[in-house]
Order: C-alpha cells, then sequence, then structure tokens
C-alpha cells in the first residue's frame, strides 16, 4: 500500500490502475503467456498514464519514487517543448521491481493494449530469468528508491544553507556511475551465494587456467591450442587420480615444471594480492580512501555516493541489454498476438504497429528488430541440430544449406529459453561463428549502408549498400553496444596521495568533452590532485593540398598517450607518446 500512495497524480493528469475489464484482459495474457513457456510473478501492478505522467517520470526513468535531482526539473521542462513541437510519447514502459510495474498511454486502443501486454509480460519474464538480473530477482527496487529518496531529503534537510552542496555531490557522482562495479558484484554475490560451485577448483587451478595462461598467451608465450590441451590433461589427472591427487598430479608432472618454473612464485604473489581488500569500484574507492569524504563533516557524501552507486547497479544490467530484452519481447508480442482471438478485426492496424517496431532499417540497427532475429535465427539452427560441433565442421555453402538433423520444436524451444537466460546484448550478438552470422546477414537482407557525394548533384548526398559482410555488420553493432571504460584507479602511478586513474585502452577513446568536467567534480570528492592517463587520436592533416582532392582519401589519425592533471580545477594536458599513424574508426 505504501507504493501505491507514492504514486502520486501529477498536476494535468491522474495515475490510474487499470479498469476491471482490462485487469481481465492482462490475466487472460497472463495465462497464454504460462502456456508458452514464460514464468514471471502472479501479482503485477498495471497503470493508465498520460502524456503529461508519461513526461513528468521520463526523466527518472519511470521510477515513481526515484530521489530527486535539479536536472530531472530541466529535463521536464526539456520534454514539454519537444513535445508541443512533435507530440510523441512511449506506449508502455515496465519497471523491474516487486511487483512489476508497467505503465500504458491513455491513448492506447483497448486492443493495442492486449498487445503491449504480451510485449510487458517479455520483458517481465526477461527480467526474472536472465543471469544478468540475477542481483534483482527479489529486489523492491521501487521501495529501495522511495527509502533513498528519503534519505537524501533528510540530508538536505540537515545541510540547511549548505543543501545545494548535496546536488553537487549528487553531479560529481553520476559523472562516474558508468564506471561502477557490476560484474565485481555479480561475482561477490555469486560466491555468497553458490560457494560450492566456486569451491569445485582450488585458487591455483583457478589461477592456473583464468589468469596465468591468459598472460602467457598476451606475450604471446603461447597458442590457444595449449590452453585447450591443458584443460585435456588436467581432466584425465582428475580421472585417473580424483580431484586432490588428480591435481597434485597435475601440477607436479615433470614436463610441466620445466615449461613453468615460475608459476609457484606467481601464484603465491597473487595470493597476496588477492587477500588485500579491494575496493570494488571508484565510488567504494572514494569512500574508503578520501581524506576529505571521511572528515566528521563530510561523512554525509558517503550515504550520497551509495545511493547514486545502488541506482547505477540497478540500471547496469538493461544497459547491456538493450538489444536481447527488446528482441525477446517483441518475439513473445509476435508469437502470442498472432493467436489471439482478440486480435481479429485488427489485423491491418496490427501490422502497421509491429511493422514500426520489428522493421529492419536502412541506417543503423533497430535493437527490437535485431535481437528478435537473432533468437529466431539461434532457434531455426537448434531445430535442425546446427548447433553442434558437427555442423560447425563442415566445410561447404551446399552442405550446410542442406544440413537439417529435424530435431523437432522442442528442441529449438529449449534452445530459445537458453538463450534469453544466459545472454547479454553482447553475447547475443557475438554467439554465432562467422560464417552462422554471415547466413543470419543473408536471410534477413541485412547491410551497411554509407553516404557518398551525388554522381547527379554536386550540392546532394547519396546512400548506397557499402557491405553485405557478416564480419562488418557484426562489428557495426558492436561498435554500438554499452561499453564502459576500464578504469585503473589501484594507485600503482600515483605519488603524493593524489588519485590516478588509468584508462586501460580497448580501442574506444573517451569523451574528451566531458574529461574537464569529470575529473573538477572528482577533485572536490578526493581533497587532492587528480590524474588521468588515456589515449586519444589526433588528426593528421595531409601534407600536400592535391591529397585532399583524392577520390579515395581516407584521414590518417595518429594514437596519442595523454596525461589530465586536475589541481586546484586547473586542467593540464600533456602528450606522454604517440604511436604510429593509422586508419580510426571512431
Amino acid at each position: 500500500m505504501l507504493l501505491l500512495l507514492n504514486l502520486r497524480p501529477t498536476k494535468e493528469g491522474k495515475m490510474e490502475l487499470l479498469n476491471q475489464e482490462m485487469k481481465s484482459a492482462m490475466e487472460a495474457c497472463k495465462k497464454r503467456a504460462r502456456d508458452a513457456g514464460l514464468t514471471f510473478p502472479e501479482n503485477t501492478l498495471e497503470y493508465i498514464v498520460t502524456n503529461q505522467d508519461m513526461l513528468e517520470l521520463s526523466p527518472k526513468v519511470m521510477i515513481p519514487t526515484l530521489y530527486d535531482y535539479w536536472v530531472h526539473d530541466v529535463e521536464v521542462h526539456r520534454n514539454r517543448w519537444l513535445y508541443d513541437v512533435s507530440p510523441h510519447n512511449p506506449y508502455e514502459t515496465v519497471i523491474n521491481t516487486r511487483p512489476p510495474i508497467s505503465f500504458y498511454n491513455q491513448d492506447n486502443a483497448d486492443w493495442f493494449n492486449v498487445m503491449i501486454f504480451y510485449h510487458v509480460l517479455g520483458h517481465i519474464d526477461f527480467f526474472q530469468n536472465n543471469a544478468f538480473f540475477r542481483r534483482t530477482w527479489d529486489d523492491d527496487f521501487c521501495g529501495a528508491a522511495l527509502a533513498d529518496k528519503r534519505l537524501i531529503n533528510r540530508i538536505r534537510a540537515e545541510q540547511g544553507e549548505q543543501k545545494r552542496w548535496v546536488d553537487y555531490v549528487i553531479e560529481f557522482a553520476r559523472a562516474v556511475d558508468n564506471l561502477v562495479g557490476y560484474h565485481q558484484e555479480l561475482k561477490e554475490g555469486d560466491r555468497a551465494d553458490k560457494p560450492e560451485v566456486f569451491g569445485v577448483f582450488s585458487e591455483k587451478v583457478d589461477f592456473y587456467f583464468g589468469q596465468f595462461l591468459k598472460r602467457m598467451h598476451e606475450a604471446k608465450n603461447i597458442k590457444f591450442e595449449f590452453y585447450y590441451s591443458e584443460i585435456e590433461r588436467y581432466n584425465r589427472c582428475v580421472a585417473q587420480f580424483g580431484q586432490k591427487q588428480g591435481e597434485i598430479a597435475f601440477f607436479e608432472d615433470n614436463v610441466f615444471r620445466s615449461k613453468f618454473p615460475e608459476l609457484n612464485d606467481v601464484f603465491k604473489k597473487w595470493k597476496e594480492e588477492e587477500r588485500k581488500p579491494k575496493s570494488k569500484d571508484i565510488f567504494e574507492h572514494l569512500a574508503e580512501h578520501s581524506e576529505f569524504i571521511n572528515k566528521k563533516d563530510n561523512k554525509w557524501i558517503k550515504d550520497v555516493l551509495e545511493v547514486v552507486r545502488r541506482t547505477s547497479l540497478y540500471f547496469e544490467p538493461q544497459k547491456r541489454s538493450k538489444i536481447a530484452n527488446e528482441g525477446w519481447a517483441s518475439l513473445w508480442h509476435q508469437r502470442l498476438f498472432l493467436a489471439d482471438e482478440r486480435m481479429k478485426t485488427h489485423e491491418i492496424d496490427y501490422a502497421r504497429v509491429d511493422s514500426r517496431v520489428t522493421f529492419n532499417p536502412r541506417l543503423g540497427v533497430n535493437p527490437y528488430a535485431a535481437g528478435k532475429h537473432i533468437f529466431e535465427f539461434i532457434e531455426d539452427m537448434a531445430q535442425k541440430g546446427k548447433l553442434s560441433p558437427e555442423y560447425q565442421l563442415l566445410k561447404g555453402i551446399e552442405g550446410r544449406k542442406k544440413y537439417d538433423q529435424n530435431l523437432g520444436e522442442a528442441y529449438g524451444r529449449k534452445a530459445l529459453f537458453e538463450a534469453s537466460k544466459y545472454f547479454d546484448d553482447y553475447l547475443l550478438v557475438n554467439f554465432l561463428s562467422d560464417d552462422d552470422f554471415q547466413d543470419f546477414v543473408d536471410k534477413y537482407k541485412l547491410f551497411i549502408a554509407g553516404i557518398r557525394p551525388s554522381r547527379k548533384s554536386w550540392n546532394a548526398a547519396e546512400i548506397y549498400v557499402k557491405s553485405k559482410s557478416g564480419k562488418d555488420y557484426r562489428r557495426l553493432i558492436n561498435r554500438a553496444l554499452y561499453h564502459p571504460p576500464y578504469i585503473d584507479f589501484s594507485g600503482v602511478k600515483a605519488k603524493d596521495g593524489e588519485l590516478y586513474l588509468d584508462h586501460i585502452y580497448e580501442d574506444r577513446s573517451l569523451f574528451s568533452k566531458y574529461i574537464a568536467p569529470v575529473l573538477i567534480g572528482l577533485e572536490f570528492l578526493w581533497g587532492q590532485r587528480i590524474k588521468l592517463e588515456t589515449t586519444e587520436y589526433e588528426k593528421v592533416e595531409p601534407k600536400n593540398w592535391w591529397e585532399w582532392r583524392q577520390s579515395r582519401y581516407e584521414p590518417k589519425y595518429k594514437k596519442v598517450r595523454i596525461l589530465y592533471a586536475c589541481e586546484k580545477r586547473r586542467i593540464v594536458k600533456t602528450v606522454l607518446n604517440e604511436q604510429v599513424t593509422e586508419n580510426y574508426e571512431g
């Protein structure tokens, strides 16, 4: 009841629960969805909202109980201006909380809401079963957000005339909330929930296969084939001598010891390093090690940082599964609504709406269509037995086309649900082999479009088919996926109490225009000098004018390692080194 009381009506509109007729329709949709294999909580909340409600809630990502922040008010005014120019609003929004809450635009027709019910149930099923959401399965986020909101309001009241600093801290923290330790939290939670799973392998085996061989491969001392042969050798030792003695036999092998005599020393140092308490992300590092934050009068900053961190952790799995989540919901709204008798007489209306949702654009990627098509392609491959090693080893186009083990719909359905359970966007997009992904691109007639000067008019441009390669299309999707930067803040390079942030370059540069304000905010929270080491690209201008006129001219870039230093809100930029000129995709 507390939650319902806090979903307050807006100034111009009023949130209302579904009427009894539409709630009955929703319950009928639930039964059909469960019969199809979807799983979700018995109790759900559905609200009808006005366009005004949508404009006011969207800055808070439709979480009514989220803490107040001045940027939200600015975005509300911005949304109103945009709406006046071009009226638009989403048809629905669903919140991953307990119980799940969904909002439906009051302008939706009743038949349209039935279709959307299926879409929403697909989302809820994904939230409840996908492994990347497992730390949220039992959380009442709306309730937790309400508690955080009250905490922030209490801190503002305690600060009195200085309460503006609460918003400053929120702003500084939100500037780096993409650096939250999402995977570290998952790992820690899994170890706590299922210690027996992580206890199957000893620390030494875990280190050898997880850390040591990886370093050896990166140093080009071993090949992938050696990794696989070592797994086979380990399994033979365990099968012959048992778990404990087999591990001893594996590491005491004379050939092995002569190849890696340094392993024991490296493992010992790693264990010593692992035992040291480590911060899971920049938020915990600031809260634990900032002398400024740990002053008596500044302890409230820790609470604010924790609120921002907790909120960011909630949204992380959603950011990492946009394609998978929307694709899964789109797949099920199609399958379930097409079989629903309530669609009768609305076939044309449905076709018009669905075509706008799941179309393949000529430019860019539609996450609804991309996710849906990949799930369907995986299901089809499973039915034909094409996920087997036997098929993957086949050579020749004709043999691949004709291959069909006819394993049946049940087998394909099982593979479909397994994919939705274990894949985020990256795993879904990169699950298929290069040959299979090329088949996927060919089946759905996908391509990458390019833009070039028109050959008919000098002041116009034309769009053309640049590539139909599966590798190129997958590269296009991968570059569009959410990929927060990897920042090392361990302090190895730090001096004189400064905070040294080392950006580990992964073929993606930081947005340089945001670096200065972010560092200024971090300097405030740290209380001392901040340094950021990162990689940027600088364009190399042609030496001769005629190079500009070449029809196939491609700009050149040089990769530069940069050091930014922020002290007393003053930014100094220093070039550390430059690398060989190369092409850069952005």
